[in-house]
C-alpha cells in the first residue's frame, strides 16, 4: 500500500469541486459477493443464459430457479464492507457527491449513501412484465417462482438490466450528468469491460476531471486515463482513506 498516493489522493477529494464515485464488483468482493467475470466470476461456475431476457420470456420458472439461487438465497446475508462505508461518511461530509454503481447488490444504500444511481438496476425491487406495476422485493414470496403481480397475475422480473435489455433511462442520463459534473472521478473496483458503463470514466477524463482509480490490479484504464492509481483491496485503501479525511 502506496501511502504517500493514498496522501495525495485524499487532498485531491478533499480540494474537488465536485467528486463522483464510480464502482462495480471488486467493490463488494469483500462482503462476499464474487464478481461476475474473472477466475472465480460467477460466470465461470453459471451459464449465464438465465439472465439473457429472452430466455426469462420464454422460460420465466427456470430462470427465476437460477435467480433465486444466484443473487437471492447466495446473497442474501451480505452487507455492507469499510469502502462502502467510508463512501456513504465521505458523501455525508460532502467529499463526495454520488455514486454511479454498476452493481445491483444496493450494498451502498445500505451503508448510508444518498444518491446512488444503478446503472445496472438493482435485485431490491420487481416489476410486472404485464402492467408494469412495481414492488419492493419484501412483497415477493420467492418461496413461489415464478413471483406473480398482484393487480395482474403477470409474471414479475427482478429490476436489473438482464442482456440485451437497455439501461435504465432514468439512472443513465443522471449518471452521465454526474460525469460531466465531475472534477474528481474516483474508480473502484471495476475493469468497466461493459458498455456503456465503460465510457463514463473516459467521458469524464475528457472534461477535465482527475481520475483517481482504486482496484487491485492495472486495468485498460490505468495507462491510458488514471492519473492517481491505488493498486490494492478496495476496503483497505479506503479505511486509510478515510483515516486521512477523519471520518
Amino acid at each position: 500500500m502506496d501511502l504517500e498516493k493514498i496522501e495525495l489522493a485524499a487532498e485531491t477529494i478533499r480540494n474537488a469541486r465536485y467528486a463522483v464515485a464510480f464502482t462495480g464488483a471488486g467493490i463488494s468482493v469483500e462482503s462476499g459477493i464474487p464478481s461476475f467475470r474473472g477466475e472465480d466470476g460467477l460466470w465461470q461456475t453459471h451459464d449465464p443464459i438465465f439472465v439473457e431476457i429472452e430466455y426469462f420470456q420464454k422460460k420465466p420458472l427456470a430462470s427465476w430457479s437460477k435467480i433465486k439461487e444466484v443473487f437471492y438465497d447466495m446473497l442474501n446475508d451480505v452487507e455492507p464492507n469499510i469502502a462502502h462505508i467510508n463512501l456513504a461518511k465521505m458523501e455525508k461530509r460532502s467529499f463526495v457527491e454520488s455514486v454511479i454503481t454498476q452493481n445491483i447488490d444496493s450494498l451502498h444504500q445500505k451503508a448510508g449513501s444518498k444518491f446512488v444511481y444503478e446503472l445496472h438496476g438493482t435485485t431490491q425491487t420487481l416489476s410486472c412484465t404485464e402492467c408494469s406495476s412495481e414492488y419492493d422485493l419484501s412483497f415477493a414470496d420467492l418461496n413461489f417462482l415464478p413471483p406473480t403481480c398482484f393487480v395482474c397475475k403477470g409474471i414479475l422480473k427482478p429490476d436489473m438490466v438482464f442482456f440485451n435489455e437497455p439501461l435504465p433511462p432514468f439512472a443513465l442520463k443522471r449518471s452521465t450528468d454526474e460525469t460531466m459534473k465531475a472534477d474528481v472521478f474516483i474508480i473502484i473496483g471495476t475493469n468497466a469491460e461493459v458498455y456503456p458503463a465503460n465510457e463514463l470514466p473516459v467521458k469524464a477524463k475528457e472534461n477535465g476531471a482527475k481520475i483517481i482509480e482504486i482496484n487491485t490490479n492495472p486495468t485498460e484504464f490505468t495507462e491510458a486515463i488514471t492519473d492517481i492509481f491505488l493498486q490494492g483491496k478496495a476496503g483497505e485503501i479506503m479505511q486509510k482513506m478515510g483515516e486521512i479525511l477523519y471520518l
